[in-house]
């Protein structure tokens, strides 16, 4: 009986703590300024540290670690691909002994305000500091086998120190605060420029990048298509959401097969004349009120896909039929396959 007795005991003691433990979380819910939320605010600036368990590892993969600085990676070399997104990084440091074999190097939305100690780092070909409070480019220069750099969405007001580059390939600038498109002539194996959400008015300063085959620049204050004539391999052009008005000076742009005008102030489908390669056309939240105008898209013989929601034609009770015998290859209207 007494061991019986002390079983209950301990049982009432448990119900009793769990119902403590379930008024408490109550409580925090109902006032999230209580005390303990307070500790646990300072529990979520803590940070661990990065231990290194395998010393023969290739490739290394601490997202989401909580990690605060950058140290203890001297035992690594054979380390190709470093992966530290989402931690709580502020300075990038002590990769010096990665320098013969680092090929990746991935910091990805952390606390990271300056680009700097990546001197030894001659083989990195991609590299990642975007979604971090970087305002300037730099501490690229030994860099020169660099194919991709990622710098999306930091506080970069200026397009500079890049032209040593002469391996880079994919230059992704998005959602930063840049203003005008320069200082990029020496990047002559670029293939995929990314400006898109910025504040740049004018497509100048891409004219010898002739090996470009895909440009965006979706979401800036651009009012006229220019700059694109010496751009013989450029493949996929993305600028919705301007303030573009005229279709114009693409007639050199052949190579066009994926073309993006969504969200702008265009009402004529003038100027596509000859971009007989396009076979994604994306041109909804226009102005479009003529059903004529589609017919202009007659010499675009591969088109397959187009978007024209949006448009004041998108009102007409027969729009999709009136759009299939407009162009009858079509597989795809808006979001929806053809019958």
């Amino acid at each position: 009986m007494e061991a019986s007795w002390a079983n209950i005991q301990r049982n009432l003691a448990r119900n009793l703590q769990r119902n403590k433990m379930a008024s408490e979380e109550q409580n925090q819910v109902a006032n999230p300024s209580s005390d303990v939320s307070d500790e646990e605010k300072e529990k979520d600036e803590e940070t661990v540290d990065l231990r290194i368990l395998d010393p023969d590892t290739i490739e290394l993969d601490l997202n989401h670690g909580r990690i605060g600085k950058i140290e203890n990676l001297e035992p690594l070399t054979q380390l190709e691909s470093l992966y530290l997104r989402w931690n709580m990084i502020k300075t990038i440091e002590n990769l010096s002994n990665l320098g013969a074999t680092l090929r990746e190097l991935e910091l990805y939305d952390n606390q990271i305000s300056k680009l700097e100690n990546l001197d030894s780092l001659v083989n990195l070909e991609i590299l990642d500091v975007s979604h971090n409070r970087l305002r300037k480019i730099e501490g690229l220069e030994n860099l020169t086998k660099l194919k991709k750099l990622y710098l999306v969405s930091n506080k970069i007001s200026k397009i500079e120190n890049l032209s040593h580059l002469k391996e880079l390939d994919m230059l992704e600038l998005g959602d930063n605060r840049i203003r005008t498109i320069e200082n990029l002539e020496g990047l002559t194996s670029l293939k995929e420029l990314f400006l898109g959400k910025n504040k740049i008015a004018k497509m100048t300063g891409m004219e010898s990048l002739c090996h470009l085959e895909l440009i965006s620049l979706q979401a800036n204050r651009i009012v006229k298509i220019e700059g694109l004539t010496t751009l013989s391999n450029l493949e996929q052009l993305y600028l919705a959401d301007n303030g573009i008005e005229n279709i114009e000076n693409l007639d050199e742009s052949i190579a066009l097969t994926t073309l993006e005008l969504a969200n702008n102030r265009i009402s004529s489908l003038s100027g596509l004349e000859r971009l007989v390669n396009v076979d994604d056309f994306w041109f909804n939240g226009n102005k479009v009120v003529d059903w004529n105008e589609v017919d202009k898209l007659g010499s675009m013989t591969k088109l397959q896909t187009v978007y024209f929601e949006q448009n004041p034609i998108y009102k007409d009770t027969s729009y999709r039929t009136k759009m299939k015998l407009a162009l009858p290859n079509l597989i795809q209207i808006d979001a929806t396959p053809c019958r």
